[in-house]
Protein backbone atom coordinates (compact mmCIF):
# COMPACT_ATOMS: atom_id res chain seq x y z
CA UNK A 1 0.00 0.00 0.00
CA UNK A 2 1.42 3.38 -1.03
CA UNK A 3 1.86 6.34 1.25
CA UNK A 4 -0.63 8.61 -0.54
CA UNK A 5 -4.27 8.05 0.43
CA UNK A 6 -7.41 9.78 -0.85
CA UNK A 7 -10.57 9.77 1.30
CA UNK A 8 -13.96 10.71 -0.17
CA UNK A 9 -16.95 11.33 2.10
CA UNK A 10 -19.13 14.21 3.24
CA UNK A 11 -18.61 13.62 6.96
CA UNK A 12 -15.21 14.58 8.34
CA UNK A 13 -13.43 16.41 11.13
CA UNK A 14 -14.24 18.64 12.99
CA UNK A 15 -17.68 17.00 13.21
CA UNK A 16 -17.86 15.86 16.86
CA UNK A 17 -19.94 12.69 16.48
CA UNK A 18 -20.82 9.93 14.07
CA UNK A 19 -19.02 9.06 10.85
CA UNK A 20 -17.22 12.42 10.62
CA UNK A 21 -15.51 11.72 13.93
CA UNK A 22 -14.21 8.34 12.76
CA UNK A 23 -13.13 9.52 9.31
CA UNK A 24 -11.28 12.44 10.89
CA UNK A 25 -9.54 10.27 13.46
CA UNK A 26 -8.58 7.72 10.81
CA UNK A 27 -6.92 10.34 8.61
CA UNK A 28 -5.12 11.96 11.55
CA UNK A 29 -3.84 8.54 12.64
CA UNK A 30 -2.53 7.90 9.11
CA UNK A 31 -0.88 11.33 8.92
CA UNK A 32 0.80 10.72 12.27
CA UNK A 33 2.06 7.45 10.80
CA UNK A 34 3.69 9.32 7.92
CA UNK A 35 1.01 9.06 5.23
CA UNK A 36 0.20 11.88 2.81
CA UNK A 37 -3.60 12.13 3.07
CA UNK A 38 -5.95 13.97 0.71
CA UNK A 39 -9.59 14.39 1.73
CA UNK A 40 -12.50 15.39 -0.50
CA UNK A 41 -15.34 16.35 1.82
CA UNK A 42 -17.73 19.19 2.60
CA UNK A 43 -18.15 21.66 5.44
CA UNK A 44 -18.92 20.31 8.94
CA UNK A 45 -22.68 20.18 9.43
CA UNK A 46 -23.51 17.03 11.40
CA UNK A 47 -25.31 16.53 13.80
CA UNK A 48 -26.51 20.15 13.74
CA UNK A 49 -27.78 20.06 10.14
CA UNK A 50 -26.26 23.48 9.67
CA UNK A 51 -22.78 24.41 8.46
CA UNK A 52 -20.75 25.34 11.52
CA UNK A 53 -18.51 28.30 12.15
CA UNK A 54 -15.98 29.37 11.03
CA UNK A 55 -17.01 27.73 7.75
CA UNK A 56 -20.49 29.19 7.35
CA UNK A 57 -19.48 32.15 5.19
CA UNK A 58 -17.50 29.92 2.76
CA UNK A 59 -20.13 27.18 2.39
CA UNK A 60 -21.11 28.07 -1.20
CA UNK A 61 -17.62 27.58 -2.65
CA UNK A 62 -14.53 25.40 -2.42
CA UNK A 63 -11.90 25.64 0.32
CA UNK A 64 -8.48 24.04 0.71
CA UNK A 65 -6.86 23.32 4.10
CA UNK A 66 -3.45 21.79 4.82
CA UNK A 67 -1.74 20.47 7.92
CA UNK A 68 1.74 18.96 8.28
CA UNK A 69 2.89 16.49 10.93
CA UNK A 70 6.26 15.78 12.56
CA UNK A 71 6.10 12.25 11.16
CA UNK A 72 6.39 13.69 7.66
CA UNK A 73 2.73 13.01 7.04
CA UNK A 74 0.35 15.64 5.72
CA UNK A 75 -3.39 16.23 5.44
CA UNK A 76 -4.83 18.24 2.55
CA UNK A 77 -8.58 18.80 2.85
CA UNK A 78 -10.71 19.98 -0.07
CA UNK A 79 -14.09 21.17 1.19
CA UNK A 80 -16.80 21.17 -1.46
CA UNK A 81 -20.12 23.04 -1.36
CA UNK A 82 -23.19 20.94 -0.56
CA UNK A 83 -26.90 21.48 0.05
CA UNK A 84 -27.64 21.00 3.78
CA UNK A 85 -31.33 20.88 4.77
CA UNK A 86 -32.17 22.23 8.21
CA UNK A 87 -34.94 19.62 8.50
CA UNK A 88 -33.79 16.52 6.61
CA UNK A 89 -36.43 14.38 4.92
CA UNK A 90 -36.00 11.49 2.51
CA UNK A 91 -36.14 13.72 -0.58
CA UNK A 92 -33.94 16.41 0.95
CA UNK A 93 -31.32 13.81 1.87
CA UNK A 94 -31.27 12.72 -1.77
CA UNK A 95 -30.62 16.32 -2.81
CA UNK A 96 -27.84 16.49 -0.24
CA UNK A 97 -26.22 13.36 -1.71
CA UNK A 98 -26.53 14.56 -5.30
CA UNK A 99 -25.17 18.03 -4.53
CA UNK A 100 -22.03 16.54 -2.99
CA UNK A 101 -21.61 14.05 -5.84
CA UNK A 102 -21.56 16.93 -8.31
CA UNK A 103 -19.25 19.27 -6.42
CA UNK A 104 -16.90 16.44 -5.37
CA UNK A 105 -16.73 15.22 -8.99
CA UNK A 106 -15.35 18.57 -10.14
CA UNK A 107 -12.80 18.50 -7.32
CA UNK A 108 -11.72 14.99 -8.34
CA UNK A 109 -11.23 16.14 -11.94
CA UNK A 110 -8.76 18.73 -10.63
CA UNK A 111 -6.96 16.05 -8.60
CA UNK A 112 -6.39 13.99 -11.74
CA UNK A 113 -3.74 16.55 -12.68
CA UNK A 114 -1.90 16.11 -9.38
CA UNK A 115 0.33 13.38 -8.00
CA UNK A 116 -1.34 9.96 -7.85
CA UNK A 117 -2.98 8.67 -4.67
CA UNK A 118 -2.21 4.97 -4.36
CA UNK A 119 -5.35 4.11 -2.36
CA UNK A 120 -8.83 5.68 -2.54
CA UNK A 121 -11.21 5.15 0.38
CA UNK A 122 -14.86 6.08 -0.12
CA UNK A 123 -17.09 6.16 2.95
CA UNK A 124 -20.77 5.15 2.90
CA UNK A 125 -23.13 6.90 3.27
CA UNK A 126 -23.78 7.83 0.66
CA UNK A 127 -23.48 4.52 -1.18
CA UNK A 128 -23.06 6.12 -4.63
CA UNK A 129 -19.80 7.75 -3.57
CA UNK A 130 -18.23 4.49 -4.70
CA UNK A 131 -18.71 5.82 -8.23
CA UNK A 132 -16.36 8.69 -7.39
CA UNK A 133 -13.72 6.22 -6.22
CA UNK A 134 -14.15 4.20 -9.39
CA UNK A 135 -13.85 7.35 -11.52
CA UNK A 136 -10.48 8.18 -9.92
CA UNK A 137 -9.35 4.55 -10.29
CA UNK A 138 -10.06 4.53 -14.05
CA UNK A 139 -7.64 7.41 -14.66
CA UNK A 140 -5.03 6.76 -11.95
CA UNK A 141 -5.13 2.96 -11.59
CA UNK A 142 -5.43 3.31 -7.81
CA UNK A 143 -6.61 0.68 -5.36
CA UNK A 144 -10.18 1.34 -4.19
CA UNK A 145 -11.59 0.69 -0.73
CA UNK A 146 -15.36 0.95 -0.22
CA UNK A 147 -16.00 1.38 3.52
CA UNK A 148 -19.63 0.90 4.60
CA UNK A 149 -20.61 2.62 7.83
CA UNK A 150 -24.35 2.37 7.15
CA UNK A 151 -26.27 0.04 4.83
CA UNK A 152 -28.07 3.00 3.39
CA UNK A 153 -30.39 1.42 0.83
CA UNK A 154 -31.75 -1.13 3.31
CA UNK A 155 -32.24 1.56 5.94
CA UNK A 156 -34.10 3.82 3.49
CA UNK A 157 -36.26 0.91 2.40
CA UNK A 158 -37.06 -0.45 5.87
CA UNK A 159 -37.81 2.99 7.31
CA UNK A 160 -40.05 3.81 4.30
CA UNK A 161 -37.89 6.70 3.15
CA UNK A 162 -38.06 5.20 -0.37
CA UNK A 163 -41.22 3.27 -1.27
CA UNK A 164 -40.85 2.78 -5.03
CA UNK A 165 -39.78 -0.80 -5.86
CA UNK A 166 -38.47 0.39 -9.21
CA UNK A 167 -36.21 2.97 -7.58
CA UNK A 168 -35.01 0.45 -4.98
CA UNK A 169 -34.09 -2.06 -7.71
CA UNK A 170 -32.14 0.59 -9.63
CA UNK A 171 -30.23 1.53 -6.47
CA UNK A 172 -29.34 -2.11 -5.76
CA UNK A 173 -28.08 -2.58 -9.33
CA UNK A 174 -25.94 0.53 -9.02
CA UNK A 175 -24.59 -0.73 -5.70
CA UNK A 176 -23.73 -4.08 -7.29
CA UNK A 177 -21.78 -2.27 -10.02
CA UNK A 178 -19.77 -0.52 -7.30
CA UNK A 179 -19.15 -3.85 -5.52
CA UNK A 180 -17.89 -5.40 -8.75
CA UNK A 181 -15.51 -2.52 -9.50
CA UNK A 182 -14.14 -2.14 -5.94
CA UNK A 183 -10.89 -3.82 -4.86
CA UNK A 184 -11.63 -3.97 -1.11
CA UNK A 185 -14.97 -3.72 0.69
CA UNK A 186 -15.02 -3.15 4.44
CA UNK A 187 -17.62 -2.61 7.15
CA UNK A 188 -17.93 -2.00 10.86
CA UNK A 189 -19.54 -5.11 12.39
CA UNK A 190 -19.48 -8.87 11.88
CA UNK A 191 -23.20 -8.91 11.09
CA UNK A 192 -22.86 -6.19 8.46
CA UNK A 193 -19.82 -7.95 6.96
CA UNK A 194 -21.89 -11.12 6.60
CA UNK A 195 -24.82 -9.30 4.96
CA UNK A 196 -22.58 -7.41 2.53
CA UNK A 197 -20.67 -10.56 1.56
CA UNK A 198 -23.99 -12.19 0.69
CA UNK A 199 -24.93 -9.24 -1.54
CA UNK A 200 -21.55 -8.55 -3.10
CA UNK A 201 -20.55 -12.20 -3.61
CA UNK A 202 -17.02 -11.41 -2.48
CA UNK A 203 -15.03 -11.11 0.74
CA UNK A 204 -15.52 -8.14 3.06
CA UNK A 205 -12.96 -6.84 5.57
CA UNK A 206 -14.01 -6.12 9.17
CA UNK A 207 -13.00 -2.53 10.00
CA UNK A 208 -14.80 -1.67 13.26
CA UNK A 209 -15.29 1.76 14.73
CA UNK A 210 -12.88 2.32 17.58
CA UNK A 211 -12.48 4.35 20.74
CA UNK A 212 -9.60 6.31 22.21
CA UNK A 213 -9.25 4.06 25.25
CA UNK A 214 -6.60 6.32 26.79
CA UNK A 215 -8.83 9.44 26.67
CA UNK A 216 -12.15 7.70 27.34
CA UNK A 217 -11.60 5.75 30.53
CA UNK A 218 -13.43 4.94 33.79
CA UNK A 219 -13.55 7.48 36.63
CA UNK A 220 -14.56 6.17 40.04
CA UNK A 221 -15.70 9.42 41.72
CA UNK A 222 -19.19 9.60 40.22
CA UNK A 223 -20.61 11.63 43.12
CA UNK A 224 -18.28 14.55 42.44
CA UNK A 225 -18.92 14.32 38.71
CA UNK A 226 -22.67 14.51 39.24
CA UNK A 227 -22.30 17.71 41.22
CA UNK A 228 -20.17 19.19 38.44
CA UNK A 229 -23.06 18.68 36.01
CA UNK A 230 -25.77 19.98 38.34
CA UNK A 231 -27.06 16.75 39.86
CA UNK A 232 -27.34 15.53 43.43
CA UNK A 233 -24.97 12.70 44.31
CA UNK A 234 -28.00 10.52 45.14
CA UNK A 235 -29.53 10.99 41.69
CA UNK A 236 -29.57 8.04 39.31
CA UNK A 237 -28.74 9.44 35.88
CA UNK A 238 -30.01 7.58 32.81
CA UNK A 239 -28.21 9.07 29.80
CA UNK A 240 -28.74 9.09 26.06
CA UNK A 241 -25.93 10.94 24.30
CA UNK A 242 -25.71 11.15 20.53
CA UNK A 243 -27.46 12.30 17.40
CA UNK A 244 -31.16 12.94 17.82
CA UNK A 245 -32.87 11.70 14.68
CA UNK A 246 -36.11 9.98 13.84
CA UNK A 247 -34.63 6.58 13.04
CA UNK A 248 -33.58 5.88 16.64
CA UNK A 249 -37.11 5.95 18.09
CA UNK A 250 -36.01 8.19 20.95
CA UNK A 251 -39.56 9.03 22.02
CA UNK A 252 -39.32 5.71 23.89
CA UNK A 253 -37.03 7.46 26.39
CA UNK A 254 -39.72 10.04 27.13
CA UNK A 255 -42.35 7.36 27.70
CA UNK A 256 -39.94 5.44 29.91
CA UNK A 257 -39.34 8.58 31.96
CA UNK A 258 -43.10 8.89 32.43
CA UNK A 259 -43.15 5.55 34.30
CA UNK A 260 -40.44 6.87 36.66
CA UNK A 261 -41.97 10.31 37.26
CA UNK A 262 -42.81 9.52 40.89
CA UNK A 263 -39.17 8.63 41.63
CA UNK A 264 -37.50 12.02 41.77
CA UNK A 265 -33.99 10.56 42.06
CA UNK A 266 -34.14 8.94 38.59
CA UNK A 267 -33.21 11.57 36.00
CA UNK A 268 -33.37 10.99 32.25
CA UNK A 269 -30.85 13.05 30.30
CA UNK A 270 -30.93 13.45 26.50
CA UNK A 271 -27.71 15.05 25.28
CA UNK A 272 -27.02 16.10 21.73
CA UNK A 273 -28.62 17.82 18.81
CA UNK A 274 -30.52 16.86 15.70
CA UNK A 275 -33.71 17.45 13.73
CA UNK A 276 -35.89 15.45 16.15
CA UNK A 277 -34.87 17.21 19.35
CA UNK A 278 -37.66 19.82 19.32
CA UNK A 279 -40.28 17.10 18.97
CA UNK A 280 -38.88 15.26 21.98
CA UNK A 281 -38.82 18.45 24.01
CA UNK A 282 -42.44 19.13 23.06
CA UNK A 283 -43.46 15.59 24.02
CA UNK A 284 -41.77 15.86 27.43
CA UNK A 285 -43.50 19.20 28.01
CA UNK A 286 -46.91 17.80 27.01
CA UNK A 287 -46.48 14.97 29.53
CA UNK A 288 -45.33 17.44 32.25
CA UNK A 289 -42.17 15.47 32.90
CA UNK A 290 -39.74 17.18 35.26
CA UNK A 291 -37.40 14.18 35.28
CA UNK A 292 -36.32 14.66 31.63
CA UNK A 293 -33.46 17.07 30.99
CA UNK A 294 -32.02 18.12 27.63
CA UNK A 295 -28.30 18.92 27.43
CA UNK A 296 -26.40 20.40 24.49
CA UNK A 297 -23.44 18.58 22.96
CA UNK A 298 -20.65 18.55 25.50
CA UNK A 299 -17.16 19.91 24.68
CA UNK A 300 -14.60 17.20 24.05
CA UNK A 301 -12.52 18.18 27.07
CA UNK A 302 -15.52 17.45 29.32
CA UNK A 303 -16.98 14.50 27.48
CA UNK A 304 -15.17 11.74 29.38
CA UNK A 305 -16.37 13.16 32.70
CA UNK A 306 -19.88 13.59 31.33
CA UNK A 307 -20.13 9.96 30.22
CA UNK A 308 -18.68 8.73 33.51
CA UNK A 309 -21.23 10.77 35.44
CA UNK A 310 -24.11 8.58 34.23
CA UNK A 311 -25.31 5.55 36.17
CA UNK A 312 -26.48 3.93 32.95
CA UNK A 313 -26.53 4.63 29.22
CA UNK A 314 -29.21 4.04 26.61
CA UNK A 315 -28.65 2.94 23.04
CA UNK A 316 -32.10 3.14 21.46
CA UNK A 317 -32.91 1.93 17.95
CA UNK A 318 -35.93 0.92 15.96
CA UNK A 319 -36.28 -2.78 15.20
CA UNK A 320 -35.56 -2.54 11.47
CA UNK A 321 -32.56 -0.25 11.96
CA UNK A 322 -30.95 -2.26 14.75
CA UNK A 323 -29.65 -4.95 12.39
CA UNK A 324 -28.20 -2.51 9.87
CA UNK A 325 -26.26 0.01 11.92
CA UNK A 326 -23.66 -0.47 14.64
CA UNK A 327 -24.13 2.69 16.78
CA UNK A 328 -20.92 4.68 17.01
CA UNK A 329 -21.93 6.01 20.43
CA UNK A 330 -21.54 2.51 21.86
CA UNK A 331 -17.75 2.49 21.47
CA UNK A 332 -17.21 5.39 23.86
CA UNK A 333 -19.72 4.00 26.35
CA UNK A 334 -17.80 0.72 26.45
CA UNK A 335 -14.50 2.57 26.72
CA UNK A 336 -15.55 4.40 29.91
CA UNK A 337 -16.86 1.13 31.34
CA UNK A 338 -20.41 2.42 31.20
CA UNK A 339 -23.45 0.35 32.07
CA UNK A 340 -25.42 0.22 28.83
CA UNK A 341 -28.93 -0.90 27.94
CA UNK A 342 -29.45 -1.59 24.24
CA UNK A 343 -32.69 -2.08 22.35
CA UNK A 344 -31.94 -4.77 19.75
CA UNK A 345 -33.59 -7.92 18.51
CA UNK A 346 -31.97 -11.34 18.84
CA UNK A 347 -31.02 -11.65 15.16
CA UNK A 348 -28.99 -8.42 15.15
CA UNK A 349 -25.22 -8.14 15.27
CA UNK A 350 -25.19 -5.77 18.22
CA UNK A 351 -27.28 -8.25 20.23
CA UNK A 352 -24.88 -11.10 19.47
CA UNK A 353 -21.69 -9.27 20.43
CA UNK A 354 -23.21 -7.72 23.59
CA UNK A 355 -24.47 -11.09 24.78
CA UNK A 356 -21.25 -12.91 23.86
CA UNK A 357 -19.09 -10.62 26.00
CA UNK A 358 -21.76 -9.98 28.69
CA UNK A 359 -21.13 -6.24 28.50
CA UNK A 360 -24.61 -4.75 28.65
CA UNK A 361 -28.34 -5.25 29.10
CA UNK A 362 -30.50 -6.15 26.09
CA UNK A 363 -34.22 -5.63 25.51
CA UNK A 364 -36.40 -6.05 22.43
CA UNK A 365 -36.46 -3.06 20.09
CA UNK A 366 -39.69 -1.04 19.90
CA UNK A 367 -41.06 -2.73 23.02
CA UNK A 368 -41.88 0.01 25.52
CA UNK A 369 -42.74 -2.34 28.35
CA UNK A 370 -39.47 -4.25 27.91
CA UNK A 371 -37.51 -0.98 27.89
CA UNK A 372 -39.17 0.22 31.11
CA UNK A 373 -38.46 -3.08 32.86
CA UNK A 374 -34.92 -3.16 31.47
CA UNK A 375 -34.09 0.27 32.91
CA UNK A 376 -35.37 -0.82 36.33
CA UNK A 377 -33.36 -4.03 36.18
CA UNK A 378 -30.16 -2.29 35.07
CA UNK A 379 -30.40 0.30 37.85
CA UNK A 380 -30.73 -2.38 40.55
CA UNK A 381 -28.88 -5.41 39.16
CA UNK A 382 -26.16 -7.01 41.34
CA UNK A 383 -24.34 -7.71 38.06
CA UNK A 384 -23.72 -4.01 37.41
CA UNK A 385 -20.02 -3.89 38.33
CA UNK A 386 -19.20 -7.12 36.51
CA UNK A 387 -20.88 -5.91 33.32
CA UNK A 388 -19.08 -2.56 33.50
CA UNK A 389 -15.71 -4.30 33.86
CA UNK A 390 -16.53 -6.50 30.88
CA UNK A 391 -17.37 -3.40 28.84
CA UNK A 392 -14.04 -1.77 29.55
CA UNK A 393 -12.15 -5.02 28.90
CA UNK A 394 -13.85 -5.38 25.52
CA UNK A 395 -12.92 -1.80 24.59
CA UNK A 396 -9.27 -2.36 25.52
CA UNK A 397 -9.07 -5.64 23.58
CA UNK A 398 -11.09 -4.80 20.46
CA UNK A 399 -11.66 -1.05 20.15
CA UNK A 400 -8.22 0.47 20.62
CA UNK A 401 -7.55 2.68 17.60
CA UNK A 402 -3.94 1.56 17.15
CA UNK A 403 -4.91 -2.11 16.96
CA UNK A 404 -7.87 -1.43 14.64
CA UNK A 405 -5.91 0.76 12.21
CA UNK A 406 -2.88 -1.54 12.02
CA UNK A 407 -5.12 -4.52 11.26
CA UNK A 408 -7.03 -2.53 8.64
CA UNK A 409 -3.84 -1.48 6.84
CA UNK A 410 -2.65 -5.10 6.78
CA UNK A 411 -5.99 -6.23 5.32
CA UNK A 412 -6.18 -3.67 2.52
CA UNK A 413 -2.49 -4.04 1.64
CA UNK A 414 -2.80 -7.77 0.91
Amino acid sequence: MGKRILLIGYNFSPEPTGIGKYSGEMIHWLANAGYDCIVVTTYPYYPFWKVQEPYHKNRFWYLKETKSFESGGKITVYRCPMYVPSEPTGKKRMLLDVSFMVSAFFQLVMLLFKKKCHTVITVVPSFQFGLLGYFYKVFKNSKTVYHIQDMQIEAAQDLNMITSKKVINILYKLEQFIFDKTDVISSISEKMVSKIEEKAQKGVVLFPNWSDTSFFSPISEKAMLKKDFGFDERDQVVLYSGAIGEKQGLEAIIYAAETFKDRAEVKFVICGTGPYKKKLEALAKTLNLENVLFFPLQPMEKFNEFLNMADMHLVIQKAKASDLVMPSKLTTILSVGGLVLITANEDSGIYAVTKKYHMGFLVDAENQSALNKGIEEALTSPERLKIMKNARRYAENYLDIDNVMKTFLENIAS
